[in-house]
């Protein structure tokens, strides 16, 4: 893999600075030496076979994914640079009104449809995931995101956010689509309320929805992300 990494960086890109840094691995914005066009470079430990798949797919809601390698667990991958700001930072500032909030989480069930469709679940919904492009939201970070395996009782690993993490990642069960409607439930909740659904519950029919997106059971909560947008529209 570092043998792809060097060439590639050497000769079709230069590093422009580091946007992120974790245990996990590393985010970098590289630019393109040919075209001049930014891209991002993620190095991460773990399991990349969701970025693998997502190469043969073109969503406007989620980045494009152009390379994608992986040895021994190590994985690289360069995806489409998204310009925007995300939910979280524009949180700082106002939160968001139910029409906003209605268009924003009907765009990233368009980009959970897709992961869904390919048994992918993203196991990390949440502010810092979305960037809004213009009048596009965009779903990014897919390091947690894991393929349904019906054989397992539990993930293989526990990820997430805490607040925005289902019960079910904490080891009670496996992770499924469902696990994404509770996240992106709390997700609508902070958008309006600023605050947690334990807190502070979001008033009229949104906040039915969120009550039974963010319900313990989940066979309970929206089955898959058609009902939730549904509900929403």
């Amino acid at each position: 893999m570092y043998d792809w990494l060097d060439s590639v960086l050497k000769t079709e890109y230069t590093p422009v600075r580091v946007l992120k840094e974790s245990p996990r691995g590393t985010v970098r914005l590289i630019r393109h030496n040919g075209t001049g066009r930014h891209l991002i470079l993620r190095q991460f430990t773990g399991n990349s076979e969701v970025y693998h798949q997502l190469l043969n797919y073109t969503c406007r809601n989620l980045p494009t994914v152009f390379e994608a390698a992986a040895k021994d667990g190590d994985n690289l991958v360069v995806e489409e640079f998204i310009e925007g700001d995300t939910l979280s930072f524009l949180l700082q500032d106002a939160l968001f009104t139910p029409a906003e909030t209605r268009e924003i989480v009907l765009q990233l069930c368009k980009a959970l449809w897709v992961l869904h469709s390919m048994a992918a679940v993203h196991r990390d919904v949440k502010p810092e995931n979305v960037i809004i492009r213009g009048s596009e939201a965009v779903l990014i970070d897919f390091d947690a995101a894991r393929f349904h395996k019906p054989k397992y009782e539990t993930d293989t690993q526990i990820l997430g956010t805490t607040g925005y993490a289902a019960p079910e990642q904490y080891g009670l069960s496996q992770s499924d689509v469902r696990t994404d409607i509770y996240s992106l439930g709390v997700l609508i909740n902070v958008m309006l309320t600023g605050e947690h659904p334990s807190k502070r519950l979001a008033d009229g029919r949104f906040g039915r929805v969120v009550e039974r997106c963010t319900r313990i059971n989940p066979q309970k909560r929206y089955q898959n992300i058609l009902h939730l947008m549904e509900a929403i529209s």
